[in-house]
């Protein structure tokens, strides 16, 4: 463990947080466009389950009905 030689002021601790938030906000935005892109891909994805779970379903409830002449 290192020890400091001078006290820690307000202002070193005001530097330290404002570095690590700009870190952060360039994380952030580094991300973005990252996750906007699985969002849009999930939600097409899903989309998609759903059309063709209704589908299936909808074939599987069809009634047939066989007419005959006499």
């Amino acid at each position: 463990m290192v020890t400091a030689t001078e006290p820690v002021s307000r202002d070193d601790i005001e530097a330290k947080l404002r570095q690590i938030q700009g870190e952060v906000d360039r994380t952030a935005q580094a991300a973005k466009p990252i996750g906007i892109a699985v969002g849009a891909a999930l939600a097409v994805v899903l989309v998609g389950a759903a059309y063709f779970l209704g589908r299936r379903r909808g074939k599987k409830k069809t009634t047939v009905v066989e007419i005959r002449r006499v």
